[in-house]
């Protein structure tokens, strides 16, 4: 894994090979940042990283200096080497949290720009993540969810989807809050 661009652009990124993770590739991280590129100011948004696995995600958003990035996991290993991270480069910009990230979002009261949540493939309870995201309010107006999943899913009859983008394997169903719709990309 490697940092694309901000502070820490080129900044390899090697996790312990004991953690239960399926990081995003660098070709999906790439594509996915592409995409943010063209509609979000990094450095005027707040995020949410659940399933935060190594901090992939997260690391790239606090190098591209978003304002705020929660990093949210399950797994004491993943908590550990995100915050060890975070602090090897000196992200001051990040929270880290260990908790389930149903109960998380149950309890959360802070809006986001970005969601972006990134399950393990044969979870269950991906297809509850918009439902609950939207329900609780958790996206600003305008704001994104962005969901990475197998090709089994298919969240298009979602009132607020907004598009799907396939990567080889990897599959990204984005959500935005509110009537706006970003244009079609040619």
């Amino acid at each position: 894994m490697r940092i694309i661009s901000g502070r820490n652009k080129g900044r390899k990124i090697v996790a312990p090979a004991n953690l239960p993770v399926r990081p995003t590739t660098d070709l999906g991280k790439e594509s996915l940042f592409n995409i943010l590129n063209n509609y979000f100011y990094f450095d005027r948004i707040t995020v949410l990283d659940l399933f935060a696995g190594t901090g992939n995600i997260s690391l790239e958003f606090a190098s591209r200096e978003a304002v705020s990035v929660t990093s949210v996991d399950n797994f004491q290993g993943c908590t550990d080497f995100i915050r060890k991270m975070a602090s090897t480069l000196q992200y001051d910009n990040m929270t880290v949290i260990k908790c389930d990230a149903f109960s998380f979002l149950e309890k959360s009261k802070q809006q986001y720009d970005i969601i972006f949540a990134d399950p393990p493939y044969d979870f269950e309870g991906i297809a509850k993540l918009p439902e609950i995201v939207f329900e609780k309010g958790l996206l600003k107006k305008e704001g994104w969810l962005i969901i990475e999943h197998s090709k089994v899913y298919d969240f298009s009859a979602h009132p607020q989807f907004y598009q799907h983008r396939k990567y080889g394997k990897l599959n990204f169903t984005f959500f935005v809050n509110g009537d706006f719709k970003p244009e079609e990309e040619a």
